[in-house]
């Protein structure tokens, strides 16, 4: 095992221990949350894909870099300006710029792996946070839309946000997000490296529940309602229909 192995299992040994700590400390469960569903039914256990993970460090560093180069240059200048309160502050100013930083890298592997989403036949629950977990369970007859969201950044990294929106059915612990002026309820799958595979299975299930909302997902619903004259197709009609009957009458009248 070459030396960049031996620190990565290092690595992973120390946090496998600090997360057992931390969950036990902050109560964090080790497991994805339940969904209740019939016998025989199938139940999905989704996790966010570990490029999700490298996108997340990614984002740390970069802002780890900025902040930290702004703390320091501050440090440096008070040293330069006022010596003696530059080096008496010198432990405070050390714990201020490589504390956070800790606490923050630590926290994004704690949501990393505290971030599950659950899908049944009928329904999908959805669980993420840290310090407060927010749970939230979405049923399929519910859901109005469903997008696929991929920023440059998320594309480099091959992964995708699947955002779930529905007629506000979902119920759930505090963890739905609503639409400014509207009863829409958004739930979102957060790094899926297959959310268009996702999507299309979520779909399926739509497709299969009674009254399910995503009529437009469906084939037979789509001829449908692509059939149906539109409101103002109708107005048009019922006008010609007027004009037709006033030309009538306007006939008889001069025969």
């Amino acid at each position: 095992m070459n030396e960049n192995g031996l620190v990565h299992k290092a690595t992973e040994w120390c946090y496998q221990g600090l997360w057992g700590i931390l969950a036990s400390y902050f109560k964090l469960p080790k497991t994805p949350p339940n969904l209740p569903s019939l016998e025989g039914e199938h139940v999905e256990y989704l996790h966010p894909s570990e490029e999700y993970l490298k996108y997340r460090k990614f984002e740390f560093w970069v802002v780890l870099f900025i902040v930290d180069i702004a703390l320091s240059v501050a440090w440096i200048a008070l040293i330069i300006a006022v010596p003696w309160l530059g080096i008496l502050i010198t432990p405070l100013a050390l714990a201020i710029i490589i504390l956070p930083d800790i606490f923050a890298y630590i926290g994004i592997h704690l949501n990393y792996d505290t971030t599950w989403y659950v899908l049944s036949d009928r329904s999908m629950r959805l669980r993420q946070g840290v310090w407060t977990l927010h749970e939230t369970t979405i049923t399929f007859e519910n859901i109005q839309n469903i997008n696929i969201q991929q920023g440059p950044l998320q594309r480099w990294f091959g992964f995708s946000n699947l955002v779930v929106q529905t007629a506000g059915g979902g119920g759930g612990a505090g963890g739905g997000k609503h639409a400014a002026g509207s009863l829409m309820h958004i739930g979102v799958l957060v790094g899926l490296a297959n959310a268009q595979e996702i999507r299309e299975r979520i779909l399926a299930r739509c497709g299969n529940q009674a009254g399910a909302g995503l009529g437009e997902e469906c084939a037979a619903d789509q001829h449908r309602i692509n059939t149906l004259p539109t409101l103002h197709q109708q107005r048009n009609l019922e006008l010609l229909r007027e004009i037709n009957e006033l030309i009538a009458q306007l006939a008889k009248t001069a025969n």
